[in-house]
C-alpha cells in the first residue's frame, strides 16, 4: 500500500489530526509505524552502517517528536521527517569525517540472505561499489536521489526535504542517476 502521510490513518485518525489534536506521542507513533522502515533505509544509504542508520532514524523521530509543537503542515509529514532524518545524517557524517572513518556499506536484515559464501562476496562487493559511487556524487546530488529512490518521495517531496523547488529536485536525482549509470556501467541497477 503506497499511501502519503497526510491521506494516513490508524485507528480513523490521520498523523496530520494527531498533531493538529496535540496528541503528539501518538503521532510520532504513527510516523514510526507508517515510515520507520523506509528512514531507516534511508539512514543506511547516507550512513553506510546499519547501527549508525538505526540510531539515526531514532534520533530523527525524536527530533520530529520535539519539533511537533512547530510543525506547520507546508509540506507532507513524510517529507518533513526526511528532512530531519538528512539533517540528523549529515551531522552524523561530518562528525564521522572530523574523525576520518571510512564509510562501508553492510548487508540489512531485510535482504535476502545468500545461498552460497561467493554470492554472499558478490553481494558485499556490489554494494561496496555502490556505495563508492554513491560517495563521488555532489552531497546534493546524492540526497536527492537516496530521498528519491531509496526513501520513494515524489520529487516534490525531495524539494520540500530539501528546502529546493522541484524542478531543481528532478534535475539533481536526473544528474545522480546519470552519473551513476556512467560509473556503474558494468552493474545491473
Amino acid at each position: 500500500m503506497v499511501a502519503r502521510a497526510l491521506d494516513m490513518t490508524v485507528g480513523g485518525d490521520s498523523i496530520r489530526e494527531k498533531v493538529d489534536a496535540g496528541a503528539y506521542r501518538d503521532a510520532v507513533t504513527l510516523c514510526c509505524r507508517e515510515h520507520g522502515a523506509a528512514l531507516g533505509r534511508f539512514c543506511m544509504a547516507l550512513l553506510g552502517s546499519q547501527a549508525e542508520a538505526e540510531e539515526a532514524a531514532q534520533e530523527a523521530l525524536l527530533a520530529a517528536y520535539r519539533a511537533m509543537t512547530s510543525y506547520r503542515g507546508e509540506s507532507s509529514v513524510r517529507a518533513w521527517l526526511f528532512g530531519i532524518a538528512k539533517k540528523v545524517c549529515a551531522r552524523r557524517l561530518a562528525q564521522r569525517g572530523r574523525r576520518g572513518e571510512r564509510l562501508r556499506l553492510v548487508q540489512g536484515s531485510g535482504e535476502e540472505r545468500a545461498s552460497s559464501p561467493e554470492e554472499a562476496l558478490g553481494r558485499r562487493r556490489r554494494a561496496e561499489r555502490i556505495r563508492e559511487a554513491l560517495d563521488t556524487l555532489k552531497p546534493t546530488e546524492r540526497e536527492a536521489v537516496l530521498l528519491r529512490y531509496q526513501a520513494g518521495l515524489s520529487h516534490r517531496e525531495v524539494a520540500e526535504a530539501c528546502g529546493i523547488d522541484e524542478a531543481a529536485a528532478r534535475k539533481r536525482s536526473s544528474r545522480a542517476l546519470g552519473r551513476l549509470r556512467a560509473l556503474l556501467a558494468d552493474e545491473v541497477l
